[in-house]
């Protein structure tokens, strides 16, 4: 099992030129490594990082597009698996951050099916071309330039630790800032510009 915040700058540290698609836990964790080019934030939308991150890679072929989804954002739209491997772009690669749970960060809910879904076996059912699952950042580590390189679309489950639960059964939720409402149309303003203004491969 990962330290999210080693396995989101693994990510990071090999992306090169990609653009990166986080939500849910992922996309905190990106802010507090202050990841903010090229990147675009599924939020409020639980479960169109998938969709959003095949549009993109449709859009743009020249482009390699990491979607950093989460295990429960995934279920919530499970079609989109599908979607992705009907349309089958090669520079695509999906990773899921599978800690079994939902709210991670507030009440830590345990996520429907977290003892025996088997989230690689569904993405190779629905046709990806590749499919692997990673508990080791070591194991992360070595493959990270491969999975940049090879043809996809491919589809990783990173095992990673729940984060603390912020309060307890009878404290009050945590509430979302304003901003978490418009962040993805502003993002998304920002990666246009990024991917006029930002060549495609690293010189």
């Amino acid at each position: 099992m990962m330290n999210p915040i080693r396995t989101c700058e693994a990510i990071a540290r090999a992306r090169g030129n990609s653009v990166i698609v986080a939500t849910m836990l992922s996309m905190f964790v990106f802010d507090q490594l202050d990841v903010k080019e090229g990147r675009v934030s599924s939020v409020p939308l639980m479960g169109g990082a998938g969709g959003i991150g095949l549009g993109l890679a449709l859009g743009r072929p020249d482009r390699t597009v990491i979607v950093v989804d989460g295990d429960a954002s995934l279920l919530m739209q499970l079609g989109g698996l599908v979607n992705v491997a009907e349309q089958a772009p090669p520079n695509f690669v999906h990773f899921v951050l599978n800690n079994g749970t939902q709210f991670t960060g507030g009440s830590n809910l345990r996520r429907p099916g977290s003892a025996a879904l088997d989230l690689c076996g569904m993405a190779r059912a629905a046709g990806y071309l590749h499919s692997e699952r990673i508990d080791d950042i070591d194991v992360l580590n070595q493959r990270l330039p491969i999975l940049m390189e090879e043809p996809g679309p491919s589809f990783v489950e990173l095992v990673v630790a729940p984060a603390p639960a912020a309060y307890a059964d009878q404290g009050q939720p945590q509430q979302l800032p304003d901003i978490q409402f418009t962040r993805m149309g502003a993002e998304a303003l920002r990666l246009r510009e990024w991917l006029r203004s930002t060549p495609a491969t690293e010189a």
